[in-house]
């Protein structure tokens, strides 16, 4: 994989205060991919589900609103999840801290396309590409093998034990989360966790998204509409300002979080073990001209080196296997070059599968 990136770095945060009036032309979308903000009144009265979690562990009903949201939206927003939610505002108000750092201090952390640790602002190393109005934080967290702290931001103060403890927070989260979507697929509560590689050996890291202000947000976007690459993601929004849109059929639904709420949301590697039977879903990212918006994405991964098929007790006569084995590590990488690009990398497996025949 290519070292380095193809053009230099920008930050879109040192671009945006220097106060200029249009978005430059490298990060203005194509007329079919720009933001609609004007959803039709079908889409505008639509929300993603919300489950309160207290209703939900361990009981038929609670399971059965799972696989729903599960299969219809791919995405749900969770209360009374279990994470602290005195931590959920201290991580992400670091976070802000941090991207308000001075932009030497951010550099010191800078990423490059081989692993995407540390700090950075674009997606996929093709030359020339329209890039998204947005910079971000990456790093590795599950296995603890590849944890590495001294990648982690050593400013604002105790930020890397907040991040250390709102991962393991979510790391529990998860683990409990992979049962519950097991019980609703009516395998049993370990089948999914040991597809996925098992507790132990399983992958996980976080993102931290930084959405500067935009003086043209109709034209460009936060992050271009993409699926999750992985297994789930766990997203802390900003609560202040909506920014996460879901495709709905043709047209898009802005998540309206509810306090205290995270997003959950399906990955590829999900519908692929479920065969199809839950939704790994397009989502985008808007931005505003009057504020700019901090989100946590933590993303709970199979383990990189083993096959990642449909799951054999959901294969039957009249639901053959839709998708065709790859490891994650391979899959990855083709997003990792490409950036974000729809539903095509999932939907290249589907296709693969079929010209077998």
């Amino acid at each position: 994989m290519a070292a380095c990136w193809p053009e230099p770095i920008v930050s879109v945060q040192a671009l945006s205060q220097t106060g200029l009036p249009t978005v430059p032309n490298r990060y203005v979308k194509p007329a079919h991919q720009r933001p609609i903000f004007k959803a039709d009144q079908s889409d505008a009265e639509m929300e993603i589900p919300v489950l309160d979690m207290s209703d939900v562990w361990e009981k038929p009903e609670g399971l059965r609103r799972v696989r729903s949201a599960c299969e219809e939206w791919g995405f749900f927003q969770m209360v009374n999840h279990g994470v602290n939610h005195a931590l959920m505002e201290s991580v992400r108000g670091a976070w802000r801290e941090f991207f308000e750092l001075p932009l030497e201090e951010k550099r010191k952390y800078a990423n490059s396309p081989d692993t995407y640790e540390g700090y950075g602002s674009r997606l996929g190393v093709v030359k020339d590409a329209k890039l998204d109005w947005s910079d971000y934080f990456y790093f590795n967290y599950l296995p603890s093998s590849l944890r590495n702290p001294s990648k982690w931001p050593s400013q604002p103060p105790k930020i890397r034990e907040l991040i250390e403890e709102y991962g393991e927070e979510v790391r529990k989260l998860c683990e409990r989360l992979v049962e519950t979507l097991s019980e609703s697929l009516g395998l049993e509560p370990n089948n999914l966790m040991k597809a996925l590689g098992g507790e132990d050996k399983v992958g996980a890291s976080l993102r931290t998204n930084y959405y500067p202000k935009c003086p043209q947000p109709h034209l460009t976007l936060g992050l271009s509409s993409h699926s999750d690459p992985g297994g789930i993601t766990i997203l802390l929004p900003d609560e202040k300002v909506a920014g996460l849109q879901v495709r709905r059929g043709a047209g898009w639904v802005t998540v309206k979080s509810v306090p205290n709420a995270l997003i959950v949301n399906m990955g590829d590697q999900i519908q692929i073990l479920s065969n199809g039977i839950f939704k790994s879903v397009e989502h985008q990212v808007i931005v505003s001209s009057g504020m700019d918006r901090v989100s946590l994405a933590y993303f709970y991964n199979p383990r990189s080196d083993i096959p990642i098929g449909p799951i054999k007790q959901l294969i039957t006569e009249n639901r053959p296997a839709l998708y065709k084995p790859i490891r994650f590590d391979e899959y990855r990488l083709l997003i990792r070059q490409k950036g974000p690009c729809g539903k095509n990398q999932v939907d290249s497996l589907l296709a693969s599968i079929n010209d077998d025949k």
